[in-house]
């Protein structure tokens, strides 16, 4: 008995400081360090006053609160560089608070008026974030909202970032993406307060990026056959196709989005993806590959061309770069060279992952290299690569990082290591004193299916926005100076347009957000997926596409001693009913509820589901065909 009032009582406690953590009605993503809510209220008037110094490091500042207040409160933004009555106080401190750091921000709203005081500009930009969050949901419409009370609570806050590298990644090499929607990409992450935009830029799929020293690698390389279905299996192009699908960034473009970004305070990091996944660069210029015949390659357009059933998933075509070969480094150089000059930011990303070596296993010009340099293993033939590669990226003044492969066969000296299968290659490469970014695919795929695969693109696992919310960048063996923070991955093949893109985003990059900015021990899915559900009514405002899979159960199909077939069905957050029918027909909440293991009947073709709070549908109808559930159970 004394245990279980011991229980209760924490239960209590436990409800107590998440209700302290989050008002009700105040739903900010990622949770700030300090939150304080007072009695009362602010109200915008209908001129908008901002009083700050003049400075072109704060005009982004400024755009964002013109743009957002003119085009979803019909109100009119004035800047003055002092007076009184000022609606909104935008400081940047005159003695630095070292806790902040650069991008952290102080966030005083009092009954008559506002103050955001930072360090830097971009604490003044993420207090402005957070200031859109206090405001009304239709503050993120793309109309000016009638008849709405353009309120903030009064509230104190205190916040600063976790971690300096709060990352998404963009794959726009499966499927090529406008400049127009890199654009939205950005500008969707930055409310969450990411702050580095890592572009995949390079893959079998396509090259995406102008070289004007290698004209082919765009002419060629950045067009494929237009496929559409179930990505990886699609029939092989004709060779009289045409090869009109894709596109690339000029570098006038590139120059372009990195400014969009930096205006956004954004870093954009590029990856060109060698020596594996480089079919579309070989398909450009065959002298890359150590197989002959490669003069007849073509870039993918999403055929099968490499065999994953089996260890170290042989290639079925060479889509590899020839290490033994110098045209090739001579080649990387020309690349590195152009793109070190297109992007500040201090890392180029050069892949490494994947790297099927079956081909380069019967090169003789491998083998030879091998002879040369006393290599014992295709391991230490890719991290001879790696490491001249290394070279040639710090001769153009930049850091050389790349995913968890690079640590087989030696790491390179000064390479930073990107983390994705699982957080082992971080663990390693951090004892080794290298720096690591965390993208673990058990937490930040977001290319994974987030419900069951009846209702998802086929992809060969689920991620769950729960399971994405439990991501934790350092691991309790390392020295945590050397994890720079943590980064979700959005891979294409199976993503076609910018809406699919939306959908897999949101919302799980909102765990991800968290995660990487908010303190650790702030974070609880229990207070977290309330807030979510804020955001889904400001998704809809801004016409954004998100995901409601979180309201979609799990089914788990089980076979009875008898030979008979049950299903059960778990919600994946507190709070929902689920109906149900066996009869073909749709589920409302008049249905069946469902409160233990069903029992299918033995004629039945199909489960239909649908989830319920209170009286409201939250959950879309799912259709599980019984063929489904009886191959899942076994025998």
């Amino acid at each position: 008995m004394k245990k279980i009032s011991l229980l209760v009582f924490a239960c209590l406690m436990g409800s107590l400081s998440f209700a302290q953590q989050t008002s009700p009605d105040i739903a900010i993503i990622p949770e700030p360090v300090k939150l304080t809510k007072h009695a009362g209220q602010f109200t915008l008037p209908k001129i908008v006053v901002v009083q700050t110094a003049a400075s072109p490091e704060i005009n982004p500042v400024l755009d964002l609160l013109k743009n957002k207040f003119s085009a979803a409160a019909g109100k009119t933004v004035v800047v003055k560089a002092a007076g009184a009555n000022a609606t909104i106080k935008l400081v940047i401190n005159k003695k630095a608070d070292v806790v902040l750091g650069k991008e952290g921000y102080n966030l005083s709203v009092k009954a008559n008026g506002i103050t955001i005081s930072a360090n830097k500009p971009a604490g003044l930009y993420y207090g402005v974030q957070t200031l859109m969050q206090l405001l009304p949901k239709e503050i993120e419409g793309l109309e000016v909202a009638k008849n709405i009370a353009w309120t903030v609570p009064v509230v104190d806050i205190y916040d600063y970032p976790r971690f300096e590298w709060r990352g998404l990644m963009f794959d726009v090499s499966r499927h090529f993406f406008t400049k127009q929607e890199v654009k939205r990409f950005i500008d969707d992450m930055v409310k969450y307060k990411f702050n580095l935009l890592h572009m995949h830029l390079t893959d079998d799929e396509g090259w995406r990026i102008e070289i004007k020293s290698l004209p082919r690698l765009t002419t060629v390389g950045a067009f494929n056959v237009k496929r559409e279905g179930a990505f990886g299996d699609f029939i092989a192009p004709k060779p009289d196709e045409p090869r009109t699908y894709g596109g690339f960034y000029t570098q006038d473009d590139i120059r372009e989005l990195v400014k969009y970004a930096k205006d956004r305070f954004v870093d954009i990091m590029p990856e060109v993806d060698v020596p594996g996944h480089s079919l579309a660069a070989v398909a450009a210029y065959p002298q890359l590959s150590a197989t002959p015949g490669a003069d007849k390659y073509t870039v993918r357009s999403g055929e099968k061309i490499m065999d994953w059933s089996k260890p170290g998933h042989p290639a079925l075509v060479d889509n590899t770069m020839n290490p033994a070969s110098e045209y090739t480094y001579d080649f990387l150089d020309k690349v590195v060279g152009e793109i070190a000059q297109l992007f500040p930011f201090a890392y180029i990303h050069m892949g490494g992952d994947e790297c099927a070596k079956n081909f380069w296993e019967q090169s003789p010009d491998v083998k030879a290299l091998m002879a040369k340099e006393g290599l014992k293993t295709m391991e230490e033939v890719q991290s001879y690569f790696e490491k001249r590669l290394e070279k040639i990226v710090e001769s153009k003044g930049k850091r050389f990082m790349g995913w968890d492969e690079i640590l087989e066969g030696g790491i390179g000296p000064n390479a930073a290591l990107m983390s994705w299968r699982g957080i082992k290659g971080g663990i390693d490469a951090a004892k080794l004193g290298h720096e690591v970014v965390m993208s673990p695919t058990t937490y930040v795929y977001l290319d994974y299916m987030q419900s069951d695969r009846i209702t998802e693109p086929p992809v060969y696992a689920t991620l769950r926005l729960n399971t994405t919310y439990e991501f934790e960048p350092v691991p309790d063996s390392v020295d945590a100076k050397l994890i720079k923070g943590g980064q979700a991955n959005l891979w294409t093949e199976q993503v076609y347009n910018f809406r699919q893109v939306e959908y897999m985003i949101w919302p799980r990059a909102l765990a991800v957000s968290e995660s990487v900015w908010s303190p650790k021990s702030k974070k609880n899915f229990l207070t977290f997926f309330p807030k979510v559900e804020r955001q889904f009514e400001r998704f809809n405002q801004s016409e954004t596409k998100y995901s409601p899979s979180v309201y979609d159960p799990t089914f788990k199909a089980i076979r009875n001693a008898d030979k008979s077939l049950s299903v059960s069905l778990t919600p994946e957050v507190p709070g929902l009913d689920i109906y149900y029918s066996f009869d073909n027909s749709s589920p409302d909440r008049f249905y069946p509820k469902y409160t233990s293991t069903l029992a299918v009947p033995i004629d039945a073709t199909q489960l239909k589901v649908v989830t319920y709070k209170g009286k409201t549908q939250v959950g879309r109808i799912l259709i599980m065909p019984v063929a489904d559930l009886q191959k899942r159970a076994g025998n």
